[in-house]
C-alpha cells in the first residue's frame, strides 16, 4: 500500500510552536480529567465495588496492557496510513466516554469494559509522540517531551486538587461525570488547531517486523520489559500508605505530592537528557525507583512514605520523557510511530502480570514482597542498560 511519508521537516517556526502549545494544552486538560479520578480510584474499587488487592492488581495490569496494545496498533496504522491527527483526537474522546461509564458502574466486573475504553484512548500517544519527533531537532527533543510531560503533570495537579475539594461534596459518581468534560475540550483543540501536512513522494509501507530493528534496540526492549515486570502500579503505594497509618482522606494528598513532583522535574529532566545523554537519565530513573522500594522496605514511618511519593514522582519525571526520545532515536525513522507504539506494547505485555503478581505477593507472602521483587528486577535492568549504545539513528 502506498502512502505519503508522515515526516514533517522544516515547518515554519510559528506553526511548530502552535502545534507544541496545542498538544501541551490538550495534555493538560486530559490529565486534569483523569486525575480527578485517579487519587480515589483504588479506594473506589476497594470500598465501593468491593475489589480485593488481587482484583485491583488485575484491573491495573489489564489497564496497562491495553494502553500498550493500543499504542502499538495506533503507531502501526499511523505509519501505514500516513496520518497522525485522527488517532490523537479520537483518543481524547475515548477517555471522556469511559468516565461516563465509570459513573454508572455498580460492580468491579461492570467497570472493566469502560476501563478498557479509557486505556484504549492511549491510541493518541504514539502518533502524537511521532509527530513531535518528526518536527523537532534532536538536541531539543528531550526538552519538548519533557515539556509535554510537565503539562500532563500540571493538569494532574489541578485534577487532584479538584478531587480533594469535590469528592466528599459531590461523591464519586458525580465526580466521574465532571471529569469527562476536559477531554472533550482537548479533542476539540486537536481538531481545530493541529494542521497535519504531508511531504511530496510516496513509499510502500510493509509494516515493521522484528528484523527491522537492530540488536541494540532489541536489548533496550528486553531490559525495559524486565523493569516493567517489577514496576507495579501506583495503587500499591497508596494502599501501602493507608496500611501504614494514613487516613483515607489524606491519600489523595500523597498522590498530589507525587504528581506535583513529577510536574516540577519533567521538563528539567528532559533537558538534562539532551545534555547528559539518554542512557544516563534512564539509569537515574531506574535508581530512583529502586530508592522508592528501599524506602518502603525500611519502613521509616510516615516521613518515609512521604519520601516514597516524592521519589516516585522524580522517577516518573526522569523515565517517561527520556523513554520517548530514546526510542525515537534507536528506531529507524520510517518506523518511528510503529516503534514507539511497539515499545509501549512490550512494556504493557509485562505490565499486565506485573501488578497482578504484586497483588498475589502482597496477599500471600506479605506487604513488602512486591518491593523486594521489583528491586531485584530493577538491578538487572540497570546492569543491561550499560550495554545499550546511544545515537543509532540521528536526525
Amino acid at each position: 500500500m502506498k502512502t505519503s511519508s508522515v515526516s514533517q521537516p522544516n515547518i515554519p517556526e510559528k506553526e511548530f510552536k502552535k502545534t507544541i502549545r496545542t498538544f501541551a494544552w490538550a495534555s493538560f486538560l486530559n490529565d486534569m480529567g483523569s486525575d480527578m479520578i485517579y487519587p480515589v480510584w483504588p479506594l473506589f474499587l476497594s470500598t465501593v465495588l468491593n475489589a480485593n488487592m488481587a482484583v485491583i492488581g488485575l484491573i491495573d495490569g489489564l489497564s496497562d496492557a491495553i494502553v500498550s496494545l493500543s499504542k502499538a496498533v495506533a503507531g502501526y496504522y499511523s505509519d501505514k496510513l500516513g496520518k497522525r491527527k485522527i488517532f490523537i483526537w479520537t483518543g481524547y474522546f475515548f477517555g471522556s466516554l469511559s468516565r461516563l461509564g465509570y459513573a454508572i458502574s455498580l460492580t468491579w466486573q461492570m467497570i472493566i469494559p469502560f476501563r478498557i475504553l479509557d486505556r484504549a484512548g492511549k491510541i493518541r500517544s504514539a502518533p502524537r509522540d511521532a509527530m513531535v519527533a518528526d518536527i523537532s531537532a534532536k538536541n531539543k527533543r528531550g526538552g519538548y517531551f519533557g515539556l509535554l510531560r510537565a503539562m500532563d503533570n500540571l493538569g494532574a495537579v489541578v485534577g487532584i486538587l479538584l478531587c480533594i475539594f469535590l469528592v466528599e461534596m459531590i461523591g464519586y459518581r458525580n465526580l466521574f461525570l465532571l471529569a469527562a468534560i476536559p477531554s472533550v475540550i482537548g479533542a476539540i483543540l486537536i481538531l481545530v488547531y493541529i494542521k497535519e501536512k504531508k511531504v511530496d513522494g510516496t513509499r510502500v509501507f510493509k509494516g515493521i517486523s522484528f528484523k527491522d530493528i537492530d540488536n541494540n534496540f532489541r536489548l533496550f526492549l528486553f531490559l525495559s520489559a524486565i523493569f516493567a515486570l517489577g514496576a507495579f502500579s501506583y495503587s500499591f503505594l497508596m494502599i501501602f500508605a493507608k496500611e501504614n497509618g494514613f487516613k483515607l482522606g489524606f491519600i489523595p494528598v500523597l498522590y498530589l505530592i507525587f504528581t506535583a513532583t513529577a510536574f516540577l522535574f519533567s521538563y528539567p529532566f528532559g533537558r538534562l537528557a539532551d545534555k547528559w545523554g539518554r542512557k544516563t537519565m534512564m539509569i537515574i530513573s531506574f535508581l530512583l525507583w529502586a530508592l522508592v522500594c528501599f524506602a518502603c522496605i525500611l519502613q521509616l514511618g510516615k516521613p518515609g512514605i512521604f519520601a516514597c511519593f516524592v521519589l516516585f514522582g522524580m522517577h516518573k519525571a526522569a523515565l517517561e520523557p527520556v523513554q520517548k526520545a530514546f526510542v525515537s532515536e534507536l528506531a529507524p525513522r520510517q518506523f518511528r510511530a510503529s516503534s514507539l507504539g511497539g515499545y509501549q506494547m512490550v512494556i504493557g505485555i509485562f505490565a499486565l502480570p506485573s501488578s497482578f503478581l504484586a497483588g498475589l505477593l502482597w496477599e500471600n507472602i506479605g506487604i513488602l514482597a512486591p518491593f523486594y521483587f521489583s528491586l531485584s528486577l530493577s538491578a538487572i535492568a540497570v546492569f543491561l542498560l550499560i550495554f545499550v549504545k546511544e545515537n543509532q539513528h540521528i536526525d
